[in-house]
């Protein structure tokens, strides 16, 4: 059997696409990778976002009935501590900062949905 290779795609489902686009792109600040450029995202069900090497996916018709264990997308950022302020003053609700791991800071939050993600930041130890 060949190896796993590495993650390419974290698919979130969602019951409301617009709302959702909209807080990706607007709050958190990715941009669209497909469809782009649409005033109104309401009647998709695939967007993408341009993440790096591994895409976010929201696949429309979700039914809001996430497990305890739902996937958590982890967005990297440069300094955990501003990116939080900034998130909080868009009205974005956050936990506090925790080291998860020597030299990894994170902060949890959820968007507007209740999928989980976090903003982290890792520095060599």
């Amino acid at each position: 059997m060949d190896r796993i290779g590495p993650l390419i795609e974290v698919i979130v489902y969602v019951a409301d696409m617009d709302s959702q686009v909209r807080f990706y792109r607007d709050t958190l600040g990715l941009a669209v990778a497909y469809p782009q450029d649409l005033p109104d995202y309401g009647e998709q069900m695939w967007v993408t976002f341009e993440t790096g090497t591994c895409s976010l996916a929201l696949h429309g018709g979700g039914q809001g009935h996430q497990g305890a264990d739902a996937p958590k997308i982890v967005f990297q950022v440069e300094d955990v501590s501003a990116t939080r302020q900034a998130l909080i003053n868009q009205g974005v609700r956050l936990g506090e900062m925790r080291t998860a791991a020597p030299g990894i800071l994170v902060c949890d939050g959820k968007d507007p949905e209740g999928n989980a993600f976090s903003i982290e930041s890792r520095k060599l130890v």
